[in-house]
């Protein structure tokens, strides 16, 4: 496949023309559900996915992306239980326990799951319902959302934000809600949806400042000191579809990425195949009835000088599905703001010194999304 926004010759000695390609999907405004409805049975050009030759897979990734019950290798992946946090205990000896957890979590994996946060299942189940109802309600109500402009839209609708500027283009859509700040008027949101992403919101809002004031005490400070710093003063909803993929072997649900958030909170279903780079390999994270996925953002790392990792991930594409998924991102990067964020002063001294640069959330957002998904961490670009 011709790399870049050009044409190029491929097998067969015809032309490739990419960005005319990628034109004509776009403009149908259909998305890949669109793609899936119409029958298609082969995998267009423009979602042929390079392979990671540099990385091992997991055993079963290739046998996953054809089988949705596929034996997937965990490496003891981190398991919070939140129980003890949300309650009045006044013995803070099973918090110390927990805070314990996601400091060795996110120092080494980047990533974590938690159960017993306090959200009901029937409000997980819901969301993930309104989310699959939104992609697979008709078309035309759809297409009242559609748009590649999240700069001055809050509520979107979509197949991929950066169709243009990727390598290529991911087996999804996706809805995106900018939450707060301000606090969104319900009336935006989808009235497929909208009941439930209410409820779900103030969730998340409540969930975020107990995951953050645990990461607060896992770097050693006061337990409001990184909501002090606004790490969740501003967040918002990415909502995924994936459908089923005739050709999974040749394209991706998502590119591999890092986020470029302070953190992100995720709730997925059961079908699996979210991935992480962990000791250079890709690492199946297992889905958990009830459970969340919580995964540390480059700003966090970026503050806490290295401590916390954020780290790569990506979504394989499958033949079953579809797969739906809701990722809350708590970051005020959207939003034009001259806070500045470097390395927290008390962790730095003549032995640590400062490895990032001073950069503000909207400067360093702006940065990560517009140089693409070139497989370089935006971090890199901030090192002093």
């Amino acid at each position: 496949m011709a790399s870049g926004s050009g044409g190029g010759e491929i097998a067969g000695g015809s032309t490739y023309d990419r960005t005319k390609e990628m034109k004509e999907f776009d403009e149908t405004k259909a998305g890949v559900k669109g793609l899936v409805d119409a029958g298609v049975v082969k995998v267009p050009r423009i979602f042929f996915n390079p392979p990671d030759v540099h990385l091992r897979e997991p055993e079963d990734s290739i046998h996953m992306r054809s089988h949705s019950h596929a034996q997937t290798q965990q490496l003891s992946f981190p398991v919070i239980d939140l129980k003890e946090c949300i309650t009045d205990n006044k013995d803070l000896t099973p918090r110390k326990e927990v805070v314990d957890q996601v400091r060795k979590a996110s120092e080494t994996w980047g990533f974590f799951q938690v159960v017993n946060h306090g959200i009901p299942d029937t409000v997980l189940e819901e969301m993930l319902q309104g989310v699959r109802s939104f992609f697979e309600q008709d078309i035309e109500l759809k297409k009242q959302l559609f748009s590649r402009d999240v700069i001055n839209r809050r509520v979107v609708y979509s197949s991929k934000f950066a169709l243009y500027n990727s390598p290529s283009a991911n087996w999804r859509d996706s809805l995106y809600c900018l939450m707060s700040p301000p606090p969104l008027n319900p009336d935006q949101l989808p009235p497929v949806c909208r009941d439930i992403m209410v409820e779900y919101n103030k969730q998340m809002i409540r969930i975020g400042n107990v995951l953050i004031g645990l990461l607060s005490e896992a770097l050693g400070l006061s337990p409001h000191h990184l909501a002090d710093m606004g790490c969740t003063d501003g967040h918002l909803f990415l909502c995924h579809y994936y459908p089923a993929c005739p050709e999974p072997e040749l394209t991706i649900g998502t590119t591999k990425h890092a986020d470029y958030d302070f953190l992100t909170v995720l709730l997925q279903d059961q079908i699996g195949g979210l991935q992480i780079l962990h000791q250079n390999q890709w690492v199946d994270v297992p889905p958990i009835p009830g459970a969340l996925i919580v995964n540390i953002g480059d700003l966090l790392q970026l503050i806490s000088n290295d401590r916390l990792k954020s780290v790569e991930h990506r979504v394989l594409a499958n033949k079953i599905g579809p797969r739906v998924s809701l990722a809350c991102f708590f970051t005020t990067g959207l939003l034009p703001s001259a806070r500045i964020y470097g390395p927290i002063t008390e962790f730095l001294s003549d032995h640590n010194p400062p490895i990032y640069k001073e950069t503000t959330a909207k400067e360093y957002t702006t940065y990560a999304a517009t140089k693409g998904l070139n497989g370089i961490s935006a971090l890199e670009h901030f090192k002093l």
